[in-house]
């Protein structure tokens, strides 16, 4: 249980950081409000056409007398939708991460030089390029992963009693523990350590890991929250990260002077 709270306040500290540094969270939002865009065109485009192509996709029951004819087509578009929305919400950091991998590294960097107490910070020394590509590769690994755990849950889902109180919360322990990877993956990939190695580190402090992915799948919910969280949520897994690893970590209220002025586009392409 102490685990469970010291991840929660990961997260707070994460929200506390970027409302210290305005200008990284501007930066940050990008990205999130890229992603919102795409996923809310393609769920309208659902909406708009899912009912024909469950109608194309099911010429078995176009004989069907009425009620049932509607009812069940009905039911296999609010299925498809259902899935779009579970898809989503477990997708999204991994895609606005990758939109935004540059902004998202560079704002993990600053939380590292910021709470380290020789105010370094750890560097890939990979290419861009290269480092996209390592982040697309796993953030598709892991996509496929939670796609598998929401068709179980899903079918699941319809079981008796269980299906409607135990499965809806192991769902949401199983969204935050991808979150979590998703998230802590900015900090862990620039330091080296492969995508079989972060697994295995988060299920070493898997009650750490719900506490702090959790709470934040739950407010992935709430339409637009992702967009305003998703900086500070980036922070507050950077933070975590050196707590796995076992990193010297100096009091962050502590905030180091900056030169002002600092832009961030420069800092990009340093």
């Amino acid at each position: 249980m102490r685990d469970l709270g010291a991840g929660f306040h990961y997260l707070l500290k994460g929200q506390r950081w970027v409302a210290r540094h305005g200008k990284q969270y501007g930066f940050g939002l990008v990205p999130g409000l890229i992603t919102l865009v795409l996923y809310v065109a393609a769920l309208v485009a659902l909406a708009a056409w899912g009912e024909d192509g469950v109608s194309w996709a099911t010429p078995f029951a176009d004989d069907w007398s009425s009620p049932w004819q509607g009812l069940f087509r009905g039911f296999l578009t609010a299925v498809l939708f259902a899935l779009a929305l579970l898809l989503a919400v477990l997708t999204f950091t991994a895609v606005t991460l990758l939109i935004g991998q540059p902004f998202y590294e560079n704002l993990s960097e600053k939380v590292d030089r910021d709470v380290s107490p020789d105010g370094t910070a750890p560097e890939s020394g990979l290419p861009l390029w290269r480092e996209l590509w390592i982040s697309a590769r796993d953030s598709l690994r892991i996509v496929v992963r939670a796609a598998l755990w929401a068709v179980l849950l899903f079918a699941l889902g319809f079981v008796p009693v269980v299906g409607q109180t135990a499965i809806p919360v192991i769902g949401f322990f199983v969204t935050g523990f991808f979150l979590t990877e998703e998230l802590t993956a900015v900090a862990l990939q620039r330091r080296g350590v492969e995508l079989r190695a972060r697994l295995a580190l988060l299920r070493s402090r898997k009650t750490l890991v719900w506490g702090f992915g959790t709470p934040l799948g739950l407010s992935f919910l709430v339409p637009f929250v992702a967009v305003f969280l998703m900086p500070g949520a980036v922070a507050g897994a950077t933070l975590m990260a050196r707590d796995l690893l076992g990193e010297e970590t100096r009091d962050g209220d502590e905030e180091r002077d900056e030169p002002d002025g600092e832009a961030v586009s420069g800092e990009l392409g340093a």
